[in-house]
């Protein structure tokens, strides 16, 4: 299979965040600005205030976020005290999706990359992933060290001692000037069970999860490389699947007055030159968490009716409430009757071919089944016309997609590698079967009417067809990073496979 991954590839600085660091971290700030800005998160980081305060609330709730980070000062603070203590790896959805498939035995993958400095390009595999560089291909073993700026591109080999010389962005992208250092995101995990303080009062974490602070100037902006825009565009008739993310960093405005429509406006409209090559083209859009529910809704709305799939979590599909109207906290707590309503409500709106939300417990898609038109926001019941002999094979389908996806993420979880597919089918037996996800596959059969499917079940509401499994567990995990992008790519590849041979 071959598959192009944009768009947003970064370098990743992974540091493990224990309870006592984080006491002492919030005694250097007054306890007011601190108390204050946890009460009511900024959502994004202009101090170092922010920064400890992002990640106490995080901690505090046990809940995930990815803030962005706007001033230098809070970049450098962030690089002197975690950098050189941290993991360092592949980041972005994109990145991370680019070596998953690549690890899984795609044929050819073809990422965007924003910065293509001797750090950046380390961290990708080695196997069948290809950089374009004046149109023609290249891997990460053949990329040339060059230092010559063009004015209108970045030269796709430049490095200078992992930094990036001051770039004129191409003028189909909102005028902006890359930053001088790699785009890095602090991530920071923490484990359920860590104590600490918040002057003088006691909290424990209540699960394992991460806070990420982003800095990332051209991947805020989307920023396509040249390279890779034109050898998509040339080559989009020789492609199979095209996996695109990075719009939840996207800003609702920028300091230079520009604004994100019209950049996601050209992001469409790359898509839709890429279909109109190729018919056979699938396209999946990975969400992220948004700042700005306003543009979370303008991203889904724009795309729906364009993408095969799309993916999200359940933070993300909460943030759509007001276009499902399910119930923000039976959602966060991954209660699978309201994924499944809000899942097939939300696909329902833009007639979605298919949504798909990975939850840590378990994964859920909704699939659109018929042409009748009919609303799945109404009850739950089977189409009277629907025959077993017909259905069966797409059931068994979607569900082999899945389940291999839940087996990617779940070795990675253990492993923090994929070292090819007889490596996932080896370590997945290893692995524990949620036990919460179990129990809500129960619940699920019985909410939808369902039946049960090999590991997982399946039920029809309205239009769509639902399918659910459990996740694979580590009971010591490697990582906790990635494994939304891990199970996405996982899945989008083997679907696409099932499609070649059905």
């Amino acid at each position: 299979m071959k598959i192009l991954c944009g768009y947003n590839v970064n370098i990743d600085s992974v540091y493990r965040m224990g309870g006592a660091e984080l006491s002492e971290l919030l005694e250097s700030f007054e306890s007011s600005e601190i108390l204050e800005k946890i009460d009511s998160p900024p959502g994004r980081i202009d101090s170092k205030s922010d920064f400890a305060a992002g990640l106490a609330y995080c901690m505090k709730n046990g809940c995930g976020a990815e803030w962005l980070v706007s001033n230098p000062s809070v970049f450098d603070f962030l690089k002197g005290h975690y950098f050189e203590k941290s993991l360092v790896r592949m980041g972005g959805n994109a990145g991370i999706m680019t070596n998953t498939l690549s690890g899984l035995g795609a044929s050819l993958v073809i990422p965007n990359v924003a910065v293509p400095s001797k750090t950046q390009l380390s961290l990708f595999s080695r196997k069948n992933v290809y950089f374009p560089c004046n149109s023609s291909a290249k891997g990460p073993e053949e990329a040339e060290v060059k230092n010559q700026v063009d004015k209108n591109q970045v030269d796709k080999n430049q490095v200078d001692k992992n930094q990036v010389d001051r770039i004129k962005v191409d003028k189909n992208q909102v005028d902006t000037s890359a930053p001088e250092q790699d785009p890095i995101h602090f991530v920071f995990d923490f484990s359920e069970g860590e104590s600490f303080s918040i002057y003088g009062k006691q909290f424990t974490v209540p699960r394992e999860n991460r806070f990420i602070a982003t800095c990332d100037q051209l991947n805020f902006r989307l920023f396509i490389n040249p390279d890779f825009d034109a050898y998509a565009l040339q080559h989009a008739g020789e492609m199979d699947g095209a996996l695109i993310s990075g719009f939840h960093l996207l800003l609702e405005e920028y300091p230079d007055g520009g604004s994100y429509l019209e950049i996601v406006e050209q992001a469409l409209s790359r898509v839709l030159a890429w279909k109109a090559r190729n018919e056979r083209l699938r396209v999946h859009l990975e969400l992220g968490h948004f700042a700005n529910r306003n543009l979370a809704c303008t991203v889904f709305s724009k795309f729906a009716s364009i993408v095969d799939s799309l993916g999200m979590n359940e933070d993300e599909l909460a943030s759509f409430y007001e276009l499902h109207g399910i119930p923000v906290e039976e959602l966060l707590r991954m209660n699978a009757e309201a994924v499944g309503k809000a899942a097939s409500c939300l696909a329902s709106l833009h007639r979605l071919q298919k949504l798909v939300v990975h939850t840590r417990e378990f994964v859920l898609a909704a699939v659109r089944w018929d042409d009748t038109g009919a609303s799945a926001c109404g009850c739950p019941e089977r189409p009277a016309l629907i025959r077993r002999p017909f259905y069966s094979r797409k059931v068994e389908i979607e569900i082999e997609a899945l389940e291999f996806g839940v087996k990617c993420a779940g070795t990675y979880a253990a492993t923090g590698r994929l070292d090819g597919r007889d490596f996932v089918e080896m370590e997945a037996p290893e692995l524990q079967e949620s036990e919460p996800g179990r129990k809500e596959v129960g619940r699920f059969l019985e909410a939808f009417g369902g039946e049960a499917f090999g590991n997982g079940a399946f039920a029809f509401r309205g239009g769509y067809m639902l399918c659910m499994l459990p996740t694979l567990l580590s009971k010591s995990p490697v990582t906790t990073v990635g494994l939304g992008d891990t199970l996405t790519a996982g899945t989008f590849l083997r679907r696409l496979e099932l499609d070649v041979q059905a």
